[in-house]
């Protein structure tokens, strides 16, 4: 069954016209019937009330009715009665002034007549009309009712509502739509018949289809570039363009003639006359050679023919090899751009050179780099040291070089040229100068023997600087290179010179990032034995990053212990690493809080990043994250706080592990003047406290939770120490180059033997002076130390002492400890303000007890508390000063001031 014409034919445009017309005609016919009858009916439903009203109102006792006591109690059974048995809707009557005399019928009647009914009545005339009640629209009629001297005395109303009149027109509408409907359809139908025969011969095409197809046949008779046969099935031609009767050279009059009475040639009479099919066969046709293809009708739904195309190759035939040719290198510059350079790596590029022209261009190249470049460095001016970083084919007995040889230049050789003039060098045959283009006459020897006969040498160079130099070879059977073969392998060279000239400055920055980290990350760790320490630093498998640690110790038997992060990768990551840590470091000799040196470095970060914007730099700061921890290891208290940095890890001796809330911050240089939280935690001696950057729990493929997950697991064993630690952590997590660099520091803590440290609480009395220094005397003595070093400390004790009396305020508590190579003093009060060291003139009286103070320690410092501050001394138990040792004690307490104790 053939489909429905489609709107867009004619076919399909007509059936859509008759149609609506049609139904135009349908719809106008059925709302003139209904029209009809809706007036037929209100004429009869107006008659029928006016008669019904008359026969009422001149009924015997309506005049006695209206006169009685009670009207509605005669009335109303006449009323009932009419109503039932005369096919209306409502009967009222009402008396001479126009009050109803009987029950209402809802919706329908009024109370009382209107004035201008009433006087029409009165006066004798009935009354008739329409009247648009709460149920729908009334016709109605009234008459007068008149007693037997022809007054009128009341007056009967008779009405019908519109919808009765309008459901005979319902009645009638099943029939008028049938009709209308039937009538439609054998439009249609007729139509639709009439219109499939017309699409077949139109094909269902629309006007402007089939204007464009007359156009389009125009075309391909006159202007098409290519000639087009068309036969029947009694081989007759039917249709031949102007360039198929040009390349035929057919005569003016051949419409509808046999192929066999045309002077064809034979090649093409045969394919009309068989109508086989044909795909690109090429037939020499008189002086030409035409491309023919034939196909035949019938799979198009068209009567049995063929239809053949010409085309004419002879000036393609000439030059094919040449754009094969031709094609060919364009094939190799495509590859190459985007096999080459691929990576940052120069050896690399190299390769890839090789491999993209060996096969498809050349039969073995060769690619010697300046050994400068190798190293990232600028190549030398003049002919540079050359070493060979690529060969393609590998495989011994060519004669060429392996890889890692280094390459000489000699002076008359094609290589010399190229590098010279910068511009490549074509030697189309070898074989009569077996010397300047090899190594040596051997090689050049063993080449020939192989079958090398043609040389194209490429230096590859970059804004006036040499990089290297490649050669292309040819042997066995392959043609010669020529002047096409050099511009592409100038094409090439210049593309590598660009990509070797790119992964060497990434080398060169390369190194350099990696040089300037390797100088700003600890070389070694401080010498201490607060706490067992092991580090890890593993850079980025692209770049070097920003990840810092770091291990600081402090007065009082505590250190710091730091881990930080700078976001980004390359020189400046490293370098913004490299200020950072220096500027922890100089927090940290301020003897800071961990909360307040965070907010210190947070500010020097907004700077920094201030700065670069300044500048207009590009790769301006972009934030870092940052952990200071402080442990206290005559306590084993350890205070911790962090700038948007991974929580810490916390293994207790009993191989458990937990992640320490610390409150966290925003990262360095983000935080806008927000306050640093810290955190405070008791350690047991034996646990391990693992600081670590995000490197080593995330990753593109893992999560954080993950990663926090696995890093619990290689925590969670008991008895390691803190380089076993180390390994197992990288092994389990990290068993791959990571694509960010890695921090990892692990700390196992211990205690101070509580017999290394004393401390007395100081009255505030000038005379306790002598007691206290006599105190610390003997547990100095206690602890075995060397005379001179108790001396030292008896006078550093008897001035801090002095000084918190008598400028400071309560409560005063002096501590002494010793560890490691440490002896540290520290006095305690309540005061905030710090002592200052100054040299004392000849005349002075005063101002000598800090400055002896200096000269015996071998530093000294304060550090505020919440309850005021310490003032603190360390010397060294086995190495006393220089000064101190040269100066006697006599001359020492020469410059001392007696009254200042």
């Amino acid at each position: 069954m053939r489909p429905f014409p489609g709107t867009r034919s004619v076919v399909g445009r007509m059936l859509l016209l008759q149609v609506a017309i049609v139904l135009l005609l349908t719809v106008g016919a059925v709302a003139w019937t209904v029209l009809m009858f809706r007036r037929d009916a209100a004429d009869d439903a107006a008659r029928h009330s006016l008669g019904v009203a008359e026969s009422f109102a001149q009924a015997p006792g309506m005049v006695a009715a209206l006169r009685s006591d009670d009207p509605e109690a005669v009335l109303q059974p006449r009323v009932d009665a009419v109503e039932e048995g005369s096919d209306v809707d409502f009967v009222s009557v009402y008396d001479e002034r126009g009050i109803r005399q009987t029950r209402p019928e809802p919706g329908v009647t009024t109370e009382r007549l209107t004035p201008s009914s009433l006087a029409t009545l009165l006066a004798g005339q009935a009354v008739q009309g329409h009247h648009a009640g709460p149920r729908g629209e009334v016709v109605r009629t009234a008459v007068p009712i008149r007693d037997g001297g022809g007054t009128v005395v009341g007056a009967v109303n008779v009405g019908v509502l519109e919808r009765n009149a309008g459901a005979q027109v319902a009645q009638q509408l099943p029939a008028l739509l049938g009709t209308a409907a039937a009538a439609v359809v054998a439009t249609t139908a007729g139509t639709t018949l009439v219109g499939r025969r017309l699409m077949r011969r139109t094909r269902g095409l629309s006007t402007t289809e089939i204007m464009r197809l007359y156009e389009h046949h125009d075309a391909v008779l006159h202007a098409a570039r290519e000639g087009v046969v068309i036969a029947d099935d009694r081989r007759r031609l039917l249709l031949v363009n102007d360039e198929a009767q040009r390349l035929l050279d057919l005569p003016a009059r051949f419409q509808g003639r046999p192929v066999g009475e045309l002077p064809l040639a034979a090649p093409v009479a045969e394919l009309l006359c068989t109508g086989r099919e044909a795909s690109d066969e090429v037939h020499l046709v008189g002086s030409r050679v035409l491309s023919v293809n034939q196909r035949s009708l019938d799979r198009y739904g068209v009567p049995s023919g063929t239809v053949m195309t010409l085309r004419d190759s002879t000036e393609l035939q000439e030059v094919s090899g040449r754009a094969e040719a031709a094609a060919a290198r364009l094939g190799v510059l495509y590859e190459a751009s985007v096999a080459i350079g691929t990576t940052l790596s120069v050896t690399r590029t190299a390769e890839e050179l090789a491999e993209v022209a060996v096969p498809r261009f050349a039969d073995h190249v060769t690619v010697d780099l300046a050994e400068a470049v190798l190293r990232g460095n600028e190549p030398p001016a003049g002919v540079p040291r050359l070493r060979r970083v690529a060969v393609a084919p590998t495989g011994p007995g060519s004669g060429l070089r392996p890889v890692g040889e280094p390459i000489g230049v000699r002076p008359r050789g094609p290589q010399a040229a190229g590098m010279a003039s910068r511009q490549a060098v074509l030697s189309s045959d070898v074989r009569g100068t077996p010397g300047p283009w090899a190594q040596s006459t051997e090689d050049a020897r063993r080449m020939l023997d192989q079958g090398f006969h043609s040389l194209i040498t490429a230096p590859l160079g970059t804004g006036g600087s040499v990089l290297g130099v490649a050669d292309f070879w040819r042997s066995g059977d392959s043609r010669p290179f020529d002047a096409d073969d050099l511009a592409l392998v100038s094409e090439l060279a210049a593309h590598t010179a660009i990509c070797v000239d790119n992964a060497r400055r990434y080398t060169r920055e390369h190194a350099l990032a990696e040089t300037l980290q390797r100088s700003l990350l600890p070389h070694s760790l401080p010498d201490q034995s607060l706490v067992d320490v092991a580090h890890r630093y593993l850079p980025a498998r692209d770049g070097v990053g920003g990840d810092w640690f770091d291990v600081i110790p402090l007065p009082g038997a505590r250190v710091a212990l730091v881990v930080g992060d700078v976001v980004g990768h390359g020189l400046h990551a490293a370098a913004t690493m490299g200020r950072l840590r220096t500027a922890v470091h100089n927090f940290s000799a301020l003897d800071l809080p961990p909360d307040e040196l965070l907010g210190h470095l947070d500010e020097l970060a907004s700077r920094i990043d201030g700065a670069a914007g300044a500048e207009g730099d590009g790769d301006g700061f972009t934030g870092a994250t940052c952990l200071y921890a402080v442990y206290d290891a005559t306590s084993g208290a350890c205070v911790l706080a962090r700038s948007g940095h991974p929580e810490p890890a916390l293994v207790h001796p009993d191989g458990t592990v937990e992640y320490l809330e610390v409150p966290v911050s925003p990262p360095l240089g983000l935080g806008g003047g927000i306050p640093f939280e810290t955190a405070e935690v008791t350690l047991a001696e034996g646990s391990r406290l693992v600081l670590y950057t995000d490197g080593l729990v995330e990753d593109r493929v893992r999560g954080i939770d993950a990663g926090l997950e696995a890093l619990r697991k290689a925590l969670a064993h008991q008895d390691r120490s803190s380089e076993e630690t180390c390994q197992d952590v990288l092994d389990a997590l990290l068993p791959a180059r990571s694509n960010d660099d890695v921090a990892l520091l692990v700390a196992r803590t211990r205690r101070l033997d509580p017999s290394r440290v004393a401390q007395w609480d100081v009255p505030e009395d000038p005379a306790v002076v002598a007691g206290v220094r006599a105190d610390v005397t003997r547990q100095l003595d206690a602890w075995g130390l060397d005379e001179t070093l108790v001396f030292n400390t008896e006078l550093m004790i008897s001035e801090l002492v002095t000084n918190a009396i008598r400028y400071a305020t309560g409560p005063i508590r002096l501590r002494v400890l010793t560890y490691h190579d440490n002896l540290v003093c520290e006095v305690a009060d309540g005061s905030s303000t710090s002592p200052h060291l100054r040299r004392a003139a000849t005349t002075d009286e005063g101002g000598r007890g800090l400055f002896l103070v200096a000269q015996f320690a071998r530093r000294w410092g304060t550090r505020y508390t919440a309850r005021g501050k310490v003032i603190w001394t360390e010397q060294s138990l086995h190495r006393p000063s220089p000064e101190v040792q040269e100066a006697t004690a006599d001359e020492l307490l020469d410059q001392w001031n007696d009254a200042a104790w």
